[in-house]
């Protein structure tokens, strides 16, 4: 592995992972210009019931809402004049379709963004407000990636793709670099995971940075395919998934599975319910609106599962990465508003 200051090499070029330190730090550069460097926060309030000392990088606070610009703009800038031109093209449930048409309309080419129809509203919307170009799939991963496929055909834009790109990995490495440049003592990181774009930049990063660092997955019970995969030492997908956490549906991509195999250390499955109680710990002690998929880290840190485990008893100094704010909040206004 790397040298603790990132200088010596990457232990993860040996093994031909898409991503690694190097190709990581490029992204930080090509990106800061479009990108917004989020706080760290913490709630001595949530230290107390964890038992731990948490640090919640809050990716609620990034452009578009979540974690996503950082992939989406490292790949669309990195294109060519030529490659830019016909635009660009995606496939996503909402974080990442913003996100391809922000940083597309940031470069000022077209973006045609995939989404599937039981994707929330508030989410669509960060699209249309972005100008983003909207052709609509049916909820299947199947279905997203063959109405991808036939745009791209049509237009000649080059796929974004949300996970399974050295770029997209690349990017999302970046929150690891910004956490432990602002809090080094970090011994854990409790990461979302679905289809293991963030979860294999952030490994990648880290454990080049630290080789000791432990690396744990938060991923929702109806969707628990990554678990299933780390158990079976393959690649395994659900006929369909069920859970609150619509950013986490996807599977694991053979670029991304490797880095999951070999350097995340543990995956944590938690409810439904266990994710809506940490969103409301967020809401009230931290004051922060925090979506499924990013309150899921808070609520393995606070999961039984965590607690009984090796790792709950060797760590002290927990990231959280809190992977994005878009929550639809249209039904707590309406239950404020006096009738």
């Amino acid at each position: 592995m790397g040298s603790r200051d990132g200088s010596g090499g990457d232990g993860a070029e040996s093994h031909g992972y898409a991503a690694d330190i190097h190709s990581i730090r490029e992204a930080q550069a090509r990106i800061a210009p479009y990108i917004h460097k989020t706080p760290v926060l913490s709630s001595t309030s949530i230290d107390a019931i964890a038992g731990k000392q948490l640090f919640f990088k809050c990716e609620c606070f990034q452009k578009a809402g979540a974690f996503k610009i950082r992939g989406a703009s490292n790949s669309i800038f990195a294109l060519d004049d030529d490659q830019a031109a016909k635009g660009v093209v995606t496939h996503s449930s909402g974080n990442h379709a913003a996100a391809v048409a922000l940083a597309a309309k940031l470069r000022g080419i077209p973006a045609y963004i995939v989404i599937p129809r039981n994707a929330p509203a508030c989410k669509v919307d960060n699209v249309k407000r972005y100008g983003g170009r909207i052709i609509w799939s049916d909820a299947t991963i199947e279905s997203r990636e063959s109405v991808a496929k036939r745009v791209q055909e049509e237009t000649g834009a080059i796929l974004i793709h949300p996970f399974n790109n050295k770029n997209t990995i690349s990017g999302q490495g970046t929150v690891s670099l910004e956490l432990l440049e602002e809090i080094p003592e970090i011994d854990t990181i409790i990461v979302p995971i679905s289809g293991g774009g963030l979860i294999s930049g952030v490994a990648l990063a880290a454990k080049a940075i630290n080789p000791s660092i432990r690396i744990l997955a938060a991923e929702p019970k109806g969707a628990d395919d990554s678990a299933q995969s780390k158990a079976a030492g393959k690649i395994i997908r659900l006929p369909a998934t069920n859970t609150i956490a619509d950013g986490l549906r996807a599977f694991l991509g053979d670029l991304t599975w490797p880095v999951v195999r070999d350097l995340v250390d543990d995956i944590i499955v938690v409810d439904d319910n266990a994710i809506v109680d940490a969103m409301k710990m967020c809401y009230e002690m931290l004051k922060v609106a925090v979506e499924p998929s990013g309150a899921i880290g808070l609520a393995a840190a606070l999961s039984d599962e965590f607690k009984q485990s090796f790792a709950w008893h060797d760590s002290s100094k927990i990231g959280i990465i809190v992977s994005g704010g878009n929550v639809d909040l249209g039904v707590l206004w309406e239950s404020l508003y006096t009738r």
